[in-house]
């Protein structure tokens, strides 16, 4: 695993040591599987890994009713991508912004649909789970042919019906490899089928081991998302990147998916409440929501956090990524407006590019620096001390993630696109005082602990830094107050008891599934205890069960050695 969602995961392993864990592993690139295994702790059983990054043989040959049980499903499953997507989101709207549907059954018959989807989906996984795999039919001509026919339907959309022979084919090879998880061996008594709890750790394709999980064994499924898998694939899919055919029918099967799995989970748990927003959107049950927030190991932040004097009043700190989304140009732009107010006024731009994108754009990034800010004698600094570094974490400047936010007095966001932005909660811990942009959940995580300016307006950016730069007072009463905002809310401490009680919970309103053997081999009576509920009225069967804290919450059900016996892990690559 890497990146922060890595990080997320191993240390809600570590620090529920009351349960008894097995992780299955969806790994996207041979890099994730090359940067080596992290030591487990003794309550993680086993570990399956299954490499969605590389495409398997084609299986078995199918026979004639094989061939027919796919020909079914995967036709549902076109026709369903061709009626369109059916949820919220950008392409799940009118031109005025109001949903398609006002209800399950809408006017276009969203909830039939969704049934259809569901319908197609297990098929799918049940014929793999029957002969072997799903392979060579999803990589078929069989398969492009199936998705020819529901493109030229009546009533299709009209960028679907333009769809040609290479759109086709994108679509096919791109179906083939989000339902790869369909053909695994994962879902018997011997894997996830002996789960008490199935808990995803992302949402979208990800997600399918789990909602197997629930459909071959009824084991409950529990999804987390500190980003939002549908948003990214909006985000990603752009116009640059794919044709308007292509857009339209995978915005409608990941769109289809994204409501498959919110409609199956027992509970949801967002990171924050811009994610909980995409989530109510795309139909997820707002009864079923708990929010909880990303839990950061605050020890390491506490020595800069306690001695905020450290930082220099003049310098400006950026951490993160250079990638585009961080938008750096802007600030840059900024900066050059802060140096006229601010003239001894400094900038710190610590971080790594991510990949050969960021790599370039860091390069943009510097040369522009260089053009904006040439090396003069202006009374301040000498020639050559240009106001602008650009530096990596472990340089003799920045060694550690925590010397870098304490090199200044005021920590900038930039960005124009981000989640839950985790370098903002750092700086927060750091006790810094921090000017963001207003994109993701920043208002959220900030609280009133710091300035918001709108995003790509650097005037706004630069006034913000610049009234910041010119008042300690203010600095140090917002840092001292987002530091204590971050330990309240931010740390892993609050996200592992978070997570301990929407456990219990879940398990509560489930039966044991585990039989437990004796020396001899016999069941053993009683070796599971018994679980209690509060008399009284309980919720409809939907919400599975009473909201965390209320009436009968986790009581009469101690922490059993196993409640939890399986984990999907999907670890993205990015980081920050």
């Amino acid at each position: 695993m890497s990146g922060d969602a890595g990080l997320w995961c191993d240390r809600l392993v570590r620090g529920l040591g009351q349960h008894e864990f097995d992780l299955y592993a969806l790994s996207r690139s041979r890099r994730q599987e090359d940067e080596g295994w992290l030591p487990l702790p003794p309550h993680v059983s086993r570990v399956r890994t299954a490499p969605l990054w590389t495409a398997e043989q084609d299986g078995p040959a199918y026979g004639r009713r094989a061939r027919r049980r796919f020909a079914e499903s995967y036709g549902e499953l076109a026709a369903v991508l061709c009626a369109g997507p059916g949820v919220g989101g950008p392409a799940g709207h009118g031109s005025d912004g109001a949903q398609d549907t006002d209800g399950p059954d809408g006017p276009d018959g969203s909830g039939r649909m969704a049934d259809r989807f569901g319908s197609a989906l297990y098929g799918l996984a049940e014929l793999a789970r029957d002969e072997g795999g799903l392979a060579g039919a999803l990589r078929s001509d069989s398969a492009v042919r199936t998705l020819e026919r529901a493109c030229r339907t009546p009533g299709a959309p009209a960028a679907a019906r333009a769809a040609r022979v290479p759109d086709l084919l994108a679509v096919a090879a791109h179906l083939e490899r989000a339902l790869r998880p369909l053909s695994l061996d994962w879902y018997g008594d011997d894997g996830l089928g002996a789960a008490d709890l199935c808990h995803a750790t992302a949402g979208g394709p990800a997600a399918l081991p789990g909602l197997l999980a629930r459909h071959f064994g009824d084991v409950p499924l529990l999804v987390t998302e500190y980003g939002v898998p549908l948003r990214a694939h909006y985000l990603a899919a752009g116009p640059d990147a794919a044709g308007p055919a292509v857009r339209t029918l995978l915005a409608a099967f990941h769109g289809r998916l994204a409501a498959e799995v919110y409609g199956r989970a027992a509970i949801i748990t967002p990171g924050n409440a811009h994610t909980r927003r995409w989530q109510e959107r795309c139909g997820a049950d707002r009864s079923r929501i708990r929010t909880v927030h990303p839990g950061l190991e605050a020890g390491r932040f506490t020595e800069v956090g306690e001695a905020p004097d450290r930082a220099d009043p003049d310098t400006l700190v950026w951490v993160g990524r250079a990638e585009p989304a961080k938008d750096l140009v802007s600030l840059l732009h900024a900066f050059a407006e802060v140096r006229k107010e601010e003239p001894k006024a400094r900038l710190r731009v610590v971080g790594a590019p991510a990949g050969p994108e960021g790599r370039a754009y860091l390069g943009h990034c510097k040369a522009l620096a260089a053009q904006l800010f040439p090396d003069e004698a202006d009374g301040a600094h000498a020639v050559g001390d240009n106001p602008v570094a650009f530096e990596e974490i472990g340089g003799p400047e920045a060694p550690t993630l925590a010397d870098a936010y304490a090199s200044g007095s005021v920590v900038v966001l930039s960005s124009v696109v981000e989640g839950f932005p985790v370098g903002l909660a750092e700086a927060m811990l750091c006790a810094r005082a921090t000017v963001s942009t207003d994109v993701g959940a920043v208002v959220e995580v900030i609280g009133g602990t710091g300035l918001v300016v709108p995003p790509r307006n650097p005037r706004a950016l630069a006034e913000a830094c610049v009234a910041l730069l010119r008042d300690p007072e203010r600095r140090e009463r917002l840092g001292a107050a987002a530091r204590a905002r971050a330990l309240e809310l931010f740390t892993v401490e609050q996200n592992i008891t978070a997570f301990h009680g929407i456990y219990l919970e879940i398990v509560s309103h489930c039966p044991v599934r585990r039989v437990v053997l004796d020396e001899a081999g016999e069941p053993l009576p009683f070796a599971a205890p018994a679980e209690a509920h509060v008399p009284g009225r309980w919720t409809g069967p939907t919400t599975r069960g009473a909201s965390r804290g209320g009436p009968g919450w986790a009581l009469g059900v101690p922490p059993r050695p196993a409640p939890v016996r399986a984990t999907p892990v999907t670890a993205p690559e990015g980081a920050r």
